[in-house]
């Protein structure tokens, strides 16, 4: 394998204060060196590149590969998954292209894809995978307009929605992600916006089911991620001990307060928001209704988060085929833009992209986002210092080179 020597005006470590004149040494799939350029070991043979900007590869902690082109989650079972894991894979392209080097898919075909991906078949992302997002019957993972039959069978054989209700049949739909090596859980504790005849403010599982899918998945090593958008979900899921909260619609000063308390982190999701109320025919009449109710009262959320020092990380609910499309896969980007409108600096919006975003795993988290010895060769360059222009993010042309496990993926210069 090649190794790489960038030379870059500023290096932007993921964690800890950006050094000018950095450099970053590739040493098979790992960093060898990431460091000032006075230190940096010498490199003889090495290929050297040259770059404004150099930073790590960039987590998306809330992703869906649906291989769907419209958000209507009824038509998920009515088309075949391998025609919708076969669009999905486009996708992957797309997430690289943006510089996203990591997804933690919370639901989704990236359990089908996260394999071919590993051995080299396909290029894309590293996918850490959910497999199937829990819910209960009439919950946010329902689907409502469809017969329940339906919807049961195609939990049961492969979908990416599995009905389960009562403890012990969380147990065993938990069981059944672990059995496809699911690296994390995904349950909807809450209502949300694209299930019909939900609420997003009432809590759907009890406090001792969710205790019993975290329990389960904790044998095995693997965090709970929970669809939360009402405070009763949030403080149920905190209380059965689940690591993420995604959404987090109407955090108060108590549920801001419980998670720091206990370590939770918040994956907010702007980008679907604002990526779909600004297209609303591309939404159905009743979702519409419901992003916006929760717009101004999430953006809130999210800023409060941030002044109680809760722990946020970077993920942006896309799940369409198509960045032409609205929430597409490699507009990615945006969410950190998003993030700093909300409160954030841009070092703190990189570093939840970066540095906090494997934390979302829990015990599943690999060496990755930062710039150290030792960690996965993921790397981005830009011709652009996005601490400066944290909207340079949200254009890929501004990408001008990414590096997957210290493999060259991108390179505008060759193109």
């Amino acid at each position: 394998m090649t190794t790489y020597r960038i030379d870059a005006g500023t290096l932007i470590p993921g964690s800890g204060p950006a050094i000018p004149g950095g450099v970053v040494i590739t040493s098979g799939s790992t960093i060898g060196y990431a460091g000032p350029a006075a230190d940096a070991p010498p490199t003889p043979g090495a290929t050297t590149i040259t770059a404004r900007t150099v930073m790590p590869g960039m987590w998306d902690c809330h992703g869906h590969f649906l291989g769907i082109t419209a958000m209507d989650l009824a038509k998920l079972p009515m088309e075949p998954l391998a025609v919708r894991t076969a669009r999905a894979t486009a996708d992957l392209r797309a997430a690289l292209d943006a510089g996203f080097t990591s997804v933690r898919e919370v639901g989704g075909v990236g359990i089908h894809l996260a394999p071919i991906i590993a051995e080299g078949t396909l290029p894309g992302p590293a996918i850490y995978a959910a497999g199937a997002i829990l819910s209960t019957t009439g919950g946010h993972g329902d689907l409502h307009a469809l017969p329940l039959d339906w919807v049961s069978h195609f939990g049961h054989h492969g979908g990416e929605l599995r009905l389960c209700d009562g403890t012990a049949e969380c147990m065993r739909a938990v069981r059944e992600q672990l059995r496809r090596n699911a690296k994390l859980i995904k349950v909807c504790a809450s209502g949300g916006a694209f299930s019909e005849v939900d609420h997003p403010m009432h809590q759907q599982f009890t406090t001792a089911e969710l205790r019993t899918i975290v329990e389960v998945a904790g044998l095995a090593e693997r965090a709970v991620a929970a669809h939360c958008h009402g405070k009763p979900a949030i403080m149920a899921a905190l209380e059965a001990g689940v690591l993420t909260i995604e959404h987090g619609t109407y955090l108060d000063d108590e549920a801001c307060a419980a998670m720091k308390e206990a370590g939770a982190i918040l994956v907010p999701t702007l980008t679907i928001l604002s990526e779909l109320l600004a297209t609303p025919d591309s939404v159905p009449p009743y979702a519409l209704a419901k992003l916006r109710a929760s717009r101004d009262r999430h953006a809130e959320a999210i800023a409060l988060a941030h002044q109680h020092g809760v722990t946020i990380a970077c993920g942006t609910d896309i799940a369409l085929s198509g960045i032409d499309t609205p929430n597409g896969w490699g507009r990615n980007g945006i969410e950190l833009e998003l993030m700093v409108r909300t409160g954030l600096t841009p070092a703190q919006a990189i570093e939840a992209a970066t540095a906090t975003a494997p934390l979302t795993l829990g015990p599943q988290a690999p060496l990755s986002g930062q710039l150290r010895a030792g960690y996965d060769a993921d790397i981005l360059t830009l011709d652009i210092d996005p601490l400066t222009d944290i909207g340079a993010l949200a254009d890929p042309r501004h990408i001008t080179r990414v590096w997957k496990s210290g493999e060259l993926v991108k390179d505008i210069a060759r193109e």
